[in-house]
């Protein structure tokens, strides 16, 4: 039956559409006969225990610098839609808590995915370490002194923001490099929260791998290989895709978190490995829809509304 489906995501304009997995979602709801709704984060509003947006109907197409038309606004009751997509990239802000807060408060039958509960309460650089054999040597912590004897007992180390997102804010730390404590004044003046610090893992000059899981399922996979003299793996700064294969320890980590990811109705989900590591799951905005079906054909587009489908008939 066709559903009235509300997107709730970054500037449509803006979107890179050969890369961009809510425009792929976009698409699947649309061929399948779903009406959508498009508004932005900052276009919330709660009265009175009712929340709304102001939101334009919306038409995609896949032509780059042709793909959508958004009819006129309207202020969109947000508890007469079937399905909302929580789908606006990170940063994982007080404003992106916020808008978890205010989707919550929408009827039970109101199916949002990913569930705004359970995306607010798994940050993904914390969620991950609930499962601490499945991981590197990891330290939460502000605390310098702390993270200097971190580095003392492991030797090389990674340290990163602990809301950061994209690669950004990552760096690579020898033991014999001498920025650690310039690196943590930075982080001291421009970041209120913890640091992650990781024990370094080698492995991640042969890639990061990016498992996509759908109702805790794995459904697909890409390598992403560092670029020459750069230590992250993402795309953006250069990082190379390539066509993978699950590994028997990586079947072993998607069986011990998939329950739990279905669980908290995390429908899509997307984890990062490094060797025989978990180092993050992300469930903000997931992405690699476009890239996994390049290699292999899977359509996880498809896959998630099957399973955003098979719920709403379960909750009937």
């Amino acid at each position: 039956m066709p559903l009235t489906v509300a997107i709730q995501m970054d500037p449509i304009a803006r979107i890179d559409i050969s890369g961009d997995s809510t425009f792929a979602l976009a698409l699947e709801a649309q061929k399948r006969g779903h009406k959508l709704w498009y508004y932005l984060p900052k276009a919330l509003a709660q009265r009175e225990g009712t929340i709304t947006a102001r939101a334009q109907l919306l038409t995609v197409r896949n032509e780059r610098g042709n793909h959508y038309t958004l009819g006129p606004l309207q202020t969109l009751n947000l508890a007469e839609m079937d399905v909302v997509l929580l789908r606006q990239d990170p940063p994982f802000d007080m404003a992106y808590i916020t808008t978890t807060h205010m989707l919550e408060r929408l009827p039970q039958r109101v199916f949002v995915a990913n569930d705004p509960y359970w995306v607010r309460n798994s940050p993904e650089k914390v969620f991950v370490t609930e499962f601490p054999d499945l991981m590197p040597e990891t330290l939460i912590t502000s605390d310098p002194e702390t993270i200097r004897a971190f580095r003392a007992e492991h030797g090389e180390i990674v340290v990163k923001p602990l809301y950061g997102n994209g690669g950004s804010g990552v760096f690579r730390i020898r033991p014999e490099d001498e920025n650690l404590n310039t690196i943590l004044e930075f982080f001291a003046s421009f970041v209120r929260e913890p640091m992650v610090v990781q024990r370094y893992v080698p492995q991640v000059r042969q890639g990061d791998k990016r498992i996509i899981l759908v109702d805790g399922e794995p459904v697909g996979a890409i390598n992403r290989v560092p670029a020459k003299g750069e230590a992250r793996s993402n795309m953006h700064v250069g990082g190379r895709p390539e066509k993978t294969l699950l590994t028997p320890r990586e079947h072993e980590i998607c069986s011990r978190i998939g329950p739990e990811l279905k669980r908290r109705g995390l429908i899509f989900a997307g984890i990062d490995v490094i060797g025989d590591f978990m180092t993050e799951i992300n469930v903000t905005s997931p992405t690699g829809i476009w890239e996994i079906r390049s290699f292999d054909g899977t359509d996880i587009a498809a896959l998630i509304w099957d399973a955003i489908e098979r719920r709403l008939r379960e909750r009937a």
